[in-house]
């Protein structure tokens, strides 16, 4: 997200790990190998599935013409197990038989169609997650669960087979789920889909669709785990609502070590299309529009990579995919295995907004999360530092009602707890709308402002849109340079379809 303010040595690490992530045999150094790079991840034109031929079935009615009835050849086996009224069938062969049809004849016709959102927030071009483990026909939600969960876990430098022995297995927890369940083929779509286009939904249909299932996979294919497990879900709050219930564990002493985390993969045509028809997505005509000089020419093309717009005029949000885990531990367990601290939790709060007239729409419940998450940071760190020390990661979604009515929370609070201008960035300009792991990205960018000293800026955007509320604000949509030792806290803001408002403080 920020790799153009950092050092040459930072960049060229990063784009050899992307290289090697991507499969990409070119010298990672050179600007043309850089420029692909660049272009094959993030948010960009959808890859996943061909978004020019969405395959449907489009219902017709078949007449018969001058002579009646109708009459085709079908194969046997063909042939439905109820036969329809006014079908006359008659054998031909052993294999085939001729049927006449009296009247009309209703048919589903193979067809495609154009979807009219073509971006998304995509795994890098060329990264396949099932091809690097036993993945079974796996549905991609759950390669990404088990992907992310051994990498975090590999990234602690500490092996499993140590931590298992330091920590008993009551002691032991995953918290971990989607907010979807698994939506392609090889879940819920092949289960509910399978029959009416001729095949058959497979034994793994039901069970991998399961919203707990990549808490499931993590205890049962990456940490062999007998411990605690569940999966709590929470819409796009899901990553903060698991890291909640994982604090609360190990505060309390029942715990000791915990992975939580989420992932989720709704890049899939008909999740795409759902969201759409609510109005919620950012649409290529809208998209076109926005970018459209007042008397000037339409482009001709979306700006795919500028999809997401938090904030600034905008139109919608834009669906991503992700699979991010945490590894939690108290604090005497960390000293004690030498663990390197990336940051510590000083609470995650929860709640809902009462009385609503629509499910969508939003509610108190995230002010009172905010205000909570500003209180304990101020009896943590001081009223000094969080007025001048902290920084906001909003939930930033994109979308017209999300820019006025988050905005507005932030700026109000900032006003009652005397800050002055607090920097607020929305990383899903970049990553897109994740769903159950999105706090996991906002907390990511978080601990790279604590390593980098960059805070990432909104860089999709030209503008603050004249509805935001911002006088106790600070939008950069350039990237600001916060300095890793002026950082004491990150807030993580996150609100979820329904009313599931979480606020946490890191």
């Amino acid at each position: 997200m920020v790799i153009d303010a950092l050092g040459a040595g930072d960049q060229a690490r990063t784009y050899r790990s992307l290289a090697a992530l991507m499969n990409v045999a070119e010298d990672p150094n050179e600007p043309a190998t850089r420029a692909y790079i660049n272009d094959h991840t993030l948010i960009r034109r959808i890859e996943n599935f061909d978004s020019q031929a969405v395959p449907v079935q489009a219902k017709a009615t078949l007449s018969p013409g001058s002579e009646a009835p109708m009459e085709f050849v079908i194969a046997k086996r063909q042939l439905p197990q109820a036969i329809p009224p006014g079908w006359d069938v008659t054998a031909i062969d052993n294999k085939n038989v001729r049927v006449r049809v009296a009247g009309n004849l209703d048919v589903l016709l193979p067809d495609v169609r154009k979807s009219r959102v073509t971006s998304a927030g995509q795994l890098p071009t060329g990264f396949d997650p099932g091809a690097v483990y036993p993945s079974r026909n796996h549905p991609r939600g759950l390669q990404l669960a088990v992907i992310g969960a051994s990498d975090a876990l590999r990234s602690t430098g500490i092996d499993l087979e140590v931590l298992k022995a330091k920590v008993a297995p009551d002691q032991f927890a995953v918290y971990s789920g989607s907010a979807m369940g698994q939506l392609d083929n090889e879940g819920y779509g092949g289960m509910m889909q399978n029959p009416l286009v001729g095949k058959r939904p497979t034994s793994k249909n039901a069970a991998l669709g399961l919203s707990e299932m990549p808490g499931d996979f993590v205890n049962a294919y990456v940490l062999g785990s007998v411990g605690d497990t569940a999966g709590i879900i929470g819409a796009c709050a899901t990553f903060l609502y698991n890291i909640k219930r994982a604090a609360d564990e190990i505060r309390s002493g029942s715990k000791r070590l915990v992975v939580a985390g989420n992932s989720e993969a709704p890049i899939v045509a008909e999740v795409i299309e759902a969201y759409r028809v609510m109005g919620a997505l950012a649409e290529d005509e809208a998209l076109m529009a926005l970018d459209t000089p007042p008397g000037g020419v339409a482009p001709s093309q979306p700006d795919n990579r500028r999809a997401c717009r938090p904030f600034s005029s905008n139109c919608g949000f834009t669906v991503a995919e992700a699979g991010i885990f945490a590894v939690l531990m108290d604090d005497e367990l960390a000293l004690e295995l030498g663990a390197q601290t990336l940051t510590s939790v000083g609470g995650v709060f929860v709640n809902a907004d009462g009385y609503k007239k629509s499910i969508p729409g939003p509610g108190i419940g995230n002010y009172i999360t905010v205000a909570k998450a500003m209180s304990v940071t101020r009896a943590i760190l001081g009223e000094d530092a969080l007025r001048t020390r902290t920084h906001m990661l909003a939930h930033g979604t994109g979308t017209p009602q999300n820019r006025v009515t988050e905005s507005a929370i932030l700026n109000e609070m900032a006003k009652r707890y005397g800050i002055r201008s607090w920097p607020v960035t929305a990383i899903k300009a970049y990553v897109g709308h994740t769903m159950a792991p999105a706090g996991g990205d906002q907390l990511a960018a978080a601990l790279g402002a604590w390593e980098h000293g960059w805070l990432p800026g909104i860089n999709t955007i030209d503008h603050i849109a004249d509805d935001v509320h911002q006088s106790h604000l600070q939008f950069p949509i350039a990237h600001l340079e916060m300095g890793a030792e002026n950082i004491d806290a990150a807030l993580v803001n996150s609100k979820g379809f329904g009313g599931n408002n979480a606020t946490g403080v890191f």
